[in-house]
């Protein structure tokens, strides 16, 4: 048996009352003893432990401010590229070469003008259809049904103008009236004037795109509206109030979701001492919030953060307009187009 346990049997028998008086047995009893010392060594150790002389890590002070990412969703479709461009045609003239031939008697009657304008129109572009140029699924170079480069059949102004030039001419040629030359509508052009004139404040400009609203400060920066929250707003409540005292109004809009679509933060060179208070402010942190446009137009008339100018800008004009270390922080919650 070594030292330690005899010092402890020691122990336990010094501890454990009298054998006489107890009405336990030998083993119970130096159990017993065993737990009473294992007790008075942790209180012993507890006394003696030394004071804990850490102190709290203070964490940086910054502002937290409201954000509000307002957009103006895409008007149309987007343009198509060459290669898409390229692959519509081609599905169009493989229909084409799939299609039953055409039968003219059974639309048109002998002799009759729509008759004459027809075989007028076959002569010009060898198909019925009017908007895949001259070509003839049946002829002996039916093969040869691909595009050649620089060619503009397959451009959708191109393919619109041939449908326009097709239906006025069938009209004219129909009317009893010839004095009187009948015009069909076009469609609206995909570029609007606030293009032309580079009107950066219009909702009507780069109709295949996402714009987004951005505000001048007083020292000449962009940005998106933003101020400092406060009292208990939440951040959904501080971006309303911001939208509102920012840019008006005069617009219907609605705000996605409760939660935060991106944030940036800014450091300061040197912290910002409050002479009221005392506290270092080291910069600040601002959150966005995701905005739709409904309809309304921004009014900067009657805001109470010195705003000097709005623009409404897609992505790549965003990134000409702000600070490179800005556009960093928020380019990850913009759409591409």
């Amino acid at each position: 048996m070594s030292s330690g346990s005899n010092g402890a049997r020691r122990v336990a028998s010094l501890l454990r009352p009298s054998r006489l008086d107890s009405g336990v047995c030998r083993s119970c009893q130096e159990t017993i003893g065993r737990r009473n010392y294992a007790s008075a060594a942790a209180a012993t150790q507890s006394t003696t432990a030394a004071p804990d002389t850490t102190f709290p890590v203070v964490k940086p002070v910054y502002t937290i401010n409201a954000g509000v990412v307002l957009s103006r969703p895409p008007q149309i479709t987007r343009d198509l590229e060459p290669f898409e461009k390229a692959y519509h045609f081609y599905q169009k003239r493989l229909n084409e070469r799939l299609a039953l031939p055409f039968t003219k008697y059974f639309y048109f009657k002998r002799g009759t003008p729509a008759d004459v304008d027809w075989k007028k129109k076959i002569a010009e572009r060898r198909t019925p259809a009017r908007d895949i140029g001259n070509y003839n699924a049946y002829a002996s170079d039916a093969w040869n049904d691909e595009l050649l480069m620089g060619s503009r059949e397959s451009d959708p102004e191109y393919q619109v103008e041939k449908l326009v030039d097709d239906a006025e001419s069938t009209a004219n040629a129909t009317s009893q009236d010839t004095s009187k030359k009948e015009e069909i509508p076009r469609p609206f052009s995909r570029v609007t004037e606030a293009d032309k004139k580079g009107d950066f404040k219009s909702l009507n400009r780069l109709l295949p795109q996402t714009l987004y609203l951005l505000v001048q400060s007083k020292e000449g920066y962009w940005k998106f509206p933003s101020s400092p929250v406060v009292d208990e707003e939440t951040i959904r409540e501080a971006a309303e109030r911001t939208l509102a005292e920012s840019a008006g109004v005069n617009m219907n809009t609605w705000m996605v979701g409760y939660h935060p679509a991106g944030h940036h933060v800014y450091k300061n060179r040197k912290p910002h001492i409050d002479q009221a208070t005392g506290a270092e402010t080291h910069g600040e942190k601002t959150f966005f919030m995701k905005t739709r446009m409904m309809t309304g137009q921004a009014d900067l008339s009657s805001n109470v953060q010195n705003l000097k100018d709005f623009k409404w800008l897609s992505k790549d004009e965003i990134a000409k307009h702000v600070l490179p270390q800005y556009y960093s922080y928020v380019k990850n919650m913009l759409a591409d187009r």
